[in-house]
């Protein structure tokens, strides 16, 4: 993993509602409704996270055909370890790019 990608997943985990939706979709795959239900959160907000979990690649998303013809966005983890020993990080620093600063995304949310 890359110095900007390590930044980038520990970035989007740094969120309860997010580790609360990747603790919830570990088990199985649920699709946005029933899982804002679960979590007693909005789906708009829902969505927010449920986008940034999947640009940093830790969730992904199906479209599915329910039988009454309603398209359904399915979402579950994608399966990942994350291994964060001094080693690791060094290595991973050693590959950041110029200006990269998680600081600025974290907390503008």
């Amino acid at each position: 993993m890359t110095g900007d990608e390590l930044l980038r997943v520990l970035a989007t985990l740094a969120n309860p509602h997010r580790l609360r939706v990747v603790a919830a979709l570990a088990d199985q795959r649920n699709y946005v409704s029933q899982l804002a239900r679960e979590l007693g959160i909005s789906r708009a907000l829902l969505q927010v996270h449920l986008r940034k979990l999947q640009a940093a690649g830790l969730v992904s998303a199906v479209i599915e055909v329910s039988e009454d013809g309603k398209a359904m966005k399915f979402y579950e983890v994608t399966p990942f370890i994350i291994q964060l020993t001094p080693k690791e990080i060094m290595a991973a620093v050693t590959t950041l790019t110029a200006g990269n600063d998680a600081d600025t995304e974290v907390g503008g949310e």
